[in-house]
C-alpha cells in the first residue's frame, strides 16, 4: 500500500504538513500531561515526579490498549 511519501514526486519540495505525523508529538505530550496533572495533585518536585510517572504509565498503557484493539478490528473485520 503506498503511503503518502512515496506518492509525493522528488520535485515536490519539502513535506507538507500534512505529511508528518501526529504520532511523534505523543510522547511529548504524554509527559505534559502527566506532569501537569500530578502538579494540581501536589506541591513539591517529588511526589510530582512520582505521580507523573505513575500516570504516564498508566495514560501510554490504555493508548496501547486501544491502539491494539483498533489494529484488531482493523485486521480481522
Amino acid at each position: 500500500m503506498p503511503t503518502l511519501l512515496s506518492a509525493l514526486p522528488p520535485e515536490a519540495g519539502p513535506l507538507p504538513l500534512a505529511a508528518v505525523s501526529f504520532y511523534w508529538h505523543l510522547p511529548l505530550l504524554i509527559v505534559l500531561v502527566s506532569l501537569v496533572y500530578s502538579a494540581t495533585r501536589f506541591d513539591q518536585w517529588g511526589p510530582i515526579l512520582r505521580e507523573a510517572v505513575r500516570w504516564g504509565l498508566r495514560l501510554t498503557g490504555f493508548l496501547v490498549a486501544i491502539m491494539v484493539i483498533l489494529f484488531v478490528l482493523a485486521t480481522f473485520i
